[in-house]
């Protein structure tokens, strides 16, 4: 299954990484990870479309007119964001998908318009050109790569007015009319020191609006994005496409919370499931929402996966060609070498005994490796190396640690308490603000 919203600015970082696999010289748009320097395999071994010809109207909202081009210059850029094409099985759902949120896309901006807020073309040039830096390219040599492979420079740019719009009118309408008391925001502090040591959860959401009318074909879009990741895909990506909740810009994330600040029914799914699980689509009012623990810890109590490493990896590389028998005496000596590196200083003579490469990383989140590096380290103590752990073709290495920072937990702030309630009742506002302006639009759909 694709990624079907289109490309926010959020995301265009995914976009700018296809672009730069495939164009010039990552992520899941999202902060890159603590360990991406060091380029570690996601599961360690260890050892021992082109434009149509003609242009008509597809749909008219409101008097404006969203043409079959830009439909297709859309699923271009899913294309590229997907790394490939899209299949011809999901081509024409993709296609409806794609003009649901063009709908969308247009009736906030002409919202803001209506509200008198205005966004420049100077706004719209500042994001284009800092997502084409990203790429250490120019917002010129961007539009040519995505001319070149069926999509526009204009429809990044109407996808970015659509956001900056939507952010604005947000801020003016909805913002300004949000209050949280003082009163309230003790009352969460004080819940939270008496509940230190209980359990909470870091959990993403993808959230689908539905009505009465349309809840059976909410649910069944929802299953479809449930079985698309069960077979692999990312949470984060499919949030950041397919959820219409504001968090859809941070790939779901919730944050840390414990079942008791959640609705019943999605309380009752986070409690089953265990770190990594996806839930089956739930029910909520307004709508459908699948959740996935993504972490959990004890409330204001030291976690141990949560310490900051400064590493040093050690890699043998193996010529191409190299057997498994020819490999074997070597990893055996380097795992034996490793095992009395000497602490990190060690590290250097064990790569040059090895002709090896050597990489240093710092603040390192241990959480961050792999699970089968995360259980062989937590009982490591700075100056000891792991196992050797890669592949042939990948190299073997070992990680070498230099420094461990844990981490204590402290009470958060009033401030961060006080604009965490905040976000959640913008959030519920945005949406019923978003439904109002569907059910009052006139689309006429050819």
């Amino acid at each position: 299954m694709i990624r079907t919203k289109a490309v926010s600015i959020a995301t265009l970082g995914a976009l700018g990484m296809a672009i730069a696999a495939t164009g010039t010289a990552s992520a899941q748009d999202q902060p890159a990870s603590s360990t991406s320097v060091l380029n570690l395999p996601t599961n360690p071994t260890v050892f021992g479309t082109s434009l149509p010809s003609v242009v008509k109207a597809t749909a008219i909202i409101n008097g404006e007119i969203i043409t079959q081009t830009d439909i297709d210059q859309r699923l271009a850029l899913l294309a590229i964001a997907n790394d490939g094409e899209i299949p011809a099985t999901e081509l024409e759902r993709l296609r409806l998908q794609v003009l649901r949120n063009l709908i969308d896309e247009s009736l906030q901006i002409q919202a803001a318009k209506a509200a008198e807020i205005k966004v420049d073309e100077g706004d719209v040039d500042r994001t284009v050109k800092r997502v084409a830096g990203n790429v250490k390219q120019t917002p010129e040599q961007m539009a040519g790569y995505l001319q070149a492979r069926g999509s526009s420079i204009r429809s990044i740019r109407r996808q970015i007015l659509g956001e900056i719009s939507w952010r604005r009118l947000q801020s003016a309408k909805i913002e300004s009319g949000i209050s949280v008391g003082d009163d309230e925001v003790k009352a969460v502090i004080e819940r939270m020191e008496a509940s230190k040591g209980t359990q909470e959860y870091r959990v993403g959401e993808i959230f689908l609006a539905a009505t009465s009318a349309n809840a059976a074909q909410a649910m069944t879009n929802a299953n479809q994005i449930v079985d698309a990741l069960r077979k692999g895909g990312s949470f984060v990506a499919y949030a950041r496409q397919y959820s219409e909740a504001s968090t859809a810009a941070v790939g779901g994330d919730l944050g840390w919370v414990r079942p008791e600040q959640l609705p019943d029914s999605i309380a009752e799914a986070v409690r089953t499931l265990q770190t990594g699980q996806l839930s089956s689509p739930i029910a909520v009012p307004g709508g459908v929402s699948i959740v996935a623990v993504q972490d959990t810890r004890k409330v204001l109590t030291a976690d141990p996966r949560a310490a900051e490493l400064n590493l040093k990896q050690v890699s043998v590389n193996f010529p191409a060609g190299t057997s498994k028998a020819q490999a074997e005496p070597i990893v055996a000596r380097f795992a034996a070498a490793a095992l009395n590196v000497g602490g990190c200083g060690g590290a250097d003579k064990l790569a040059a005994d090895f002709n090896a490469e050597v990489v240093q990383s710092e603040g390192v989140k241990l959480k961050d490796l792999p699970g089968a590096l995360q259980e062989m380290m937590l009982p490591m103590q700075v100056g000891q190396a792991t196992r050797p752990f890669g592949s042939l073709t990948e190299g073997v290495r070992v990680l070498v640690i230099c420094g461990r920072d844990e981490v204590n937990p402290s009470m958060p702030t009033y401030e961060t308490v006080m604009a965490q309630m905040n976000e959640e009742r913008i959030n519920m506002r945005a949406r019923r603000y978003l439904r109002d302006l569907r059910r009052d639009a006139i689309i006429d759909f050819r």
